[in-house]
C-alpha cells in the first residue's frame, strides 16, 4: 500500500486559497484529478487552477444545496467517478453572543456545517455503488473545544465532528471512511489578517501579538502550515488509512494536550 492516488477523483470545497488550495495541490501531486471550488477574482481562480495542473473549477455557492448537488454531479459527469470528498469551505465571525448578527450565524452554519451534509449526501450514493470512498471534513480545534466570541464557528465545527462520526458509523461495513481533521491556527490569509487589529488593540508588535495572543492556546507558538494539513488529508485519502474511520485528528501544536 502507498500514498499514490493515481486514477482517483477528488472534490475540495473552498479550494481557491488557504488550506483548501494546499489540499487540492497535494491531492493532485499524489496523482488524483481534482475539481476545485471556491470564491475569488478571476485571476485568483486561474492561479489556483494552474497550481493544480489546470484543474477545473466549479463556482458552487456553499449556501445553496442545489449548487452543491450540481458540484458533485458535474464532477461525476466530467470524470466518471468521485472517490474523495474534502469538505473544507468555511467562514468566520467574532462577536459576543448578544451582539452576534443573526445573518452571520446563519451563513456560518450553512457554509461550515450544512454544506458538508449536502455534499456528503450527494457523494455517498456513487461511493457506495463503486464500493470506495474517502470523506474528509476539515473541522478545527474548535470542533473539540470552545473559545469565547466564536459561537457560530464553534457550534458548526462541533456539529461537523458529530456529522463525521455519524457518517463513519453508517458506512463502517463498506470500504468508505469519513474522518475529520482538526487544525489549530493555520497560516492562511484569513488568519494572518487578524494580526494587525490584534496588535493595535494591545499596543504590541505583530510578532508579539501572534505569540502572546493569537497563538496563546497553541503550545508550539507557531503557525500550522497549510501543507501540514494537506499531508494528513492525502494520508487519510490513501489506502494506508483504510482502518481510520470516525476519527477527529488534531493537528494543533499541542492545543488539545494542554
Amino acid at each position: 500500500m502507498e500514498l499514490s492516488l493515481t486514477g482517483q477523483v477528488a472534490v475540495v470545497t473552498g479550494s481557491t486559497s488557504g488550506i483548501g488550495l494546499a489540499i487540492a495541490r497535494a491531492l493532485r501531486a499524489a496523482g488524483a484529478q481534482v475539481m476545485l471550488n471556491g470564491l475569488g477574482r478571476a485571476e485568483e481562480i486561474a492561479a489556483a487552477r494552474a497550481a493544480c495542473g489546470d484543474a477545473p473549477h466549479h463556482p458552487a455557492d456553499m449556501r445553496d444545496p442545489a449548487a452543491i448537488r450540481d458540484l458533485i454531479a458535474s464532477t461525476e459527469a466530467r470524470f466518471g467517478r468521485l472517490d474523495i470528498l474534502v469538505n473544507n469551505a468555511g467562514i468566520q465571525h467574532v462577536a459576543p453572543v448578544q451582539e452576534f448578527p443573526e445573518e452571520r450565524w446563519d451563513a456560518i452554519i450553512a457554509i461550515n456545517l450544512s454544506a458538508a451534509f449536502h455534499a456528503t449526501k450527494a457523494a455517498l450514493p456513487g461511493m457506495l455503488a463503486r464500493r470506495h470512498g474517502r470523506i474528509i471534513n476539515i473541522a478545527s480545534a474548535h470542533g473539540l473545544v470552545a473559545s469565547p466570541f466564536k459561537s457560530a464557528y464553534v457550534a458548526a465545527k462541533h456539529g461537523l465532528v458529530g456529522l463525521t462520526k455519524t457518517v463513519a458509523l453508517e458506512v463502517a461495513e463498506q470500504p468508505i471512511t469519513c474522518n475529520a481533521i482538526c487544525p489549530g491556527f493555520v497560516r492562511t490569509p484569513l488568519a494572518e489578517a487578524q494580526l494587525p487589529p490584534l496588535a493595535a488593540q494591545h499596543g504590541v508588535s505583530e510578532e508579539v501579538a501572534l505569540k502572546q495572543y493569537l497563538l496563546a492556546k497553541q503550545p508550539s507558538r507557531r503557525w500550522i502550515e497549510p501543507e501540514e494539513v494537506a499531508a494528513l488529508a492525502v494520508y487519510l485519502a490513501s489506502p494506508l488509512a483504510a482502518g481510520i474511520n470516525g476519527a477527529a485528528l488534531s493537528i494543533d501544536g499541542g492545543w488539545l494536550a494542554a
